[in-house]
This record gives C-alpha cells, structure tokens and sequence, in this order.
C-alpha cells in the first residue's frame, strides 16, 4: 500500500498478464497511490485488483466495477489474507544493510504480518528509508528480489483554515500531559497536533505517521515514557507524508514500524492508560452513528482504523475518542450533523462506540448518554444556520 507498492514487479506482473500468461490472478491492496491497468480492467479474469480501502486513484474504478472492494477493519486486514489461497507478497523496501537485511520503510501494514508465513518478493529502492521495527527480512529468505529506483510519492501537509484551528483548539484543550495519541493525516489532525507543544511526555501510537508528529518529536513533547506497550519509542504501522518526513525516519530509532494486526488491535489499545484518538468522519446522525466511507451515495474510502481506534480508546482507562468534522460542506448548504444517516450509507463507527464529536462550534459527548440527549448536545454544534430545521426533524422523531 501506499509507497510500498514495489512498482517493478508490479510492471512484471501486467506484463504477464498482458501476454495471456495469468488466470485468475488478483491483487490485494490498500490506499493504491498510482493508476494500474488491472484497475480499469483491461486484462479481465487474468488480473484484477482488490481493495480494502479506497484511495482517489482506485475509488473511481471501484463505482465502474472493475477493483472489487472488501469491507474491513484495519487490524483484520493480515488475517483475512492469511485465509486466501497461494498468497504471495510482492513489496518494496530499502537496499539491503551490511548484514544482508532489507526494511520495509515507511511501511508494515500487512506486509510485516505475513513475512515468513508466504513468499517474499521484494523490490529494493534507495530513496526508501531504512527504518526500525517488525518490517524487516534477510534475503536469504525471500522468495525473489529486484532492485528499481523511484521517488517516494509525497503528501504536502494540508493548510488549515479557521474552521480546522477551531476544531483543533476544542479537541487539544481536552488532552493532558502524558496521553497517548493516535492521529491521522489532513489539516486537522496535524493542527491537533501542532497545538500540544506545551505538553509533556506525550505517547504517539498511531496508524499513520505524517508531519504532523516530527516537531513534537524532535522538540521532546513526545517522549513515550509512559506507553505500556513499547515505552519511549513512537509506534506507527504505516506512514506518509513529505520528503521531510522520510528523511527523518530514515535510521531514526525512536519511531518503530510493526505490524497492523498489533498497532491497531483494540486490545493492545486498550492497555494503554489516557489513550486518545482522533480521526475525521463525514457525517454524523441524533443516534450517534458516524459515518466516513461514502460521499453522494458512492464508496469513497474504507473503514481503515477507524474503529479500531475508537474501540480500543474506549476500554482505555482515562481514553478519549475523538470524531472530528467542519459542520457544513464546503458551501455551507449541507449539515454534516444529521437526523439519519443517508439511504444506504455505510457506518464507519457505531452509535454504542462513539464518544466524543467534534465541530468548530463545540464538542458534543456522546458516550454513555441517551438518544434525546446526544440529539440535543449534537444540535448544538451544528452550524446555526441549520439547527433549526435539525430542532424540527427532532421533534417529528419525537427525541426532542
């Protein structure tokens, strides 16, 4: 996923099947960062792609029916591998160290879960950074291996605007010293994170990993001294970000990289005291359901970590979880507070597991309260230029 994709193999592989040398060959894959024939379909049955979450290339060709896509939780993502048949692993990763051993990098995800259970084919690139963690293999046990050079995709930090630093300043005001945070990607997030420098012995055990975290790092807010689990070091299992990013993990020790089914595992979560997790969502009904995976009625991503996440924080003692959103579309015209959810929209977060959402006007707890009470808190968040019209709808449901 991401920029592990080893992308030379990956040629190999359309190569073959483009001269009729594959049947019913598939493709697992998450958040795919570059467009691939087998996405639109051109080799049919031969090579066809799979994915567990959506990215802005293959989202598209998921609506016209050519990438199947398989719900799922992040954490469960190795285990449902685990249960297909002759799976093998094509993955990128760093030029091999003195001893032989080459990293995956900016990535472990599912990948480090299967190494020494399938076949390892790897594809090293220089540019990749050698980082630490459960993502590494000696090649004397991979099936196969290549070397290829490409530039790491990158993904500039997104400017906030005043709606994001709002929502960021409810949501940072709220964290403690010593809490351990988990925080996606996107101007949010990192707002989130840049407004806690004056915090102290802050964990990090995230999913994802972006620019966001290296100031906190490197200023000594984040120390890890506290987390249970892996204490003093920064746990991630997959990360993304810019070029500044990529040279700071390159031999960093501090940040370590393992595997999905342990990072996002709601137990492992749970064990660590004061946890908080912050992830965004699209919207969010009077009942509580929170919904992140489609837009217009179509798949737009995926569940990733979501849940994970916010079950784990919910057992975790002191835990917070933070569902965070503007509380209007871009032009205002459309709540993101709502009485239901949309005709067949997924839900991403159950109404028994959120606790905390998030607009720029307020912060509405959820957790542990009634459906009349989480309406009215929800209401008020909302943009005022809709809580009238959500006070009506209220009172027909009769929760008002």
């Amino acid at each position: 996923m991401s920029n592990g994709e080893a992308h030379g193999l990956t040629d190999a592989l359309e190569h073959a099947a483009a001269d009729g040398e594959l049947v019913g060959v598939r493709t697992h894959q998450m958040h795919a960062l570059r467009d691939r024939g087998y996405f639109d379909g051109r080799y049919g049955d031969a090579l066809r792609g799979v994915s567990y979450f959506l990215s802005h290339i293959t989202r598209r060709h998921a609506a016209a029916g050519t990438v199947d896509v398989v719900p799922a939780h992040f954490s469960e993502v190795p285990l449902l591998l685990r249960m297909l048949d002759r799976l093998v692993v094509l993955t990128a990763c760093s030029p091999p160290d003195r001893h032989g051993y080459v990293s995956l990098g900016t990535n472990a995800d599912y990948v480090a879960a299967l190494l020494g259970h399938v076949p390892v084919y790897v594809e090293t690139n220089p540019n990749m950074p050698r980082t630490a963690g459960r993502n590494s293999i000696h090649l004397s046990q991979v099936a196969g291996w290549c070397e290829g050079e490409r530039p790491l995709i990158e993904v500039v930090p997104a400017m906030p605007d005043e709606r994001d630093l709002a929502i960021a300043r409810l949501v940072a005001e709220r964290i403690g010293d010593r809490a351990c945070i988990q925080a996606g990607i996107g101007s949010i997030p990192n707002s989130v994170l840049a407004s806690l420098g004056d915090r102290r012995d802050l964990g990090l055990h995230t999913e994802l990993l972006s620019d966001g975290a290296i100031d906190l790092i490197e200023s000594g807010v984040v120390t890890g001294v506290h987390s249970v689990r892996r204490p003093g070091k920064v746990v991630a299992t997959f990360c993304l970000g810019s070029r500044r990013l990529y040279e700071f993990l390159d031999e960093n020790p501090v940040v370590e990289m393992l595997p999905v089914d342990w990072v996002n595992n709601p137990r492992v979560i749970a064990q660590q005291p004061n946890f908080v997790s912050i992830n965004g969502t699209v919207e969010v009904d009077f009942m509580g359901q929170a919904a992140f995976e489609m837009i217009g009625g179509a798949l737009w991503s995926g569940s990733g970590g979501q849940a994970d996440f916010a079950r784990g924080a919910l057992y975790s003692p002191g835990g917070q979880a933070f569902l965070v959103c503007r509380s209007t579309t871009a032009n205002g015209s459309v709540s993101r507070i709502v009485p239901r959810l949309g005709h067949g929209q997924a839900v991403t977060t159950l109404k028994n597991t959120v606790d905390k959402v998030v607009t720029e006007f307020g912060v509405a707890e959820l957790r542990g309260r009634s459906i009349r009470e989480r309406t009215h808190a929800l209401v008020s968040i909302a943009h005022p230029t809709h809580r009238d019209s959500l006070e009506r709808e209220a009172r027909a449901l009769g929760w008002w």
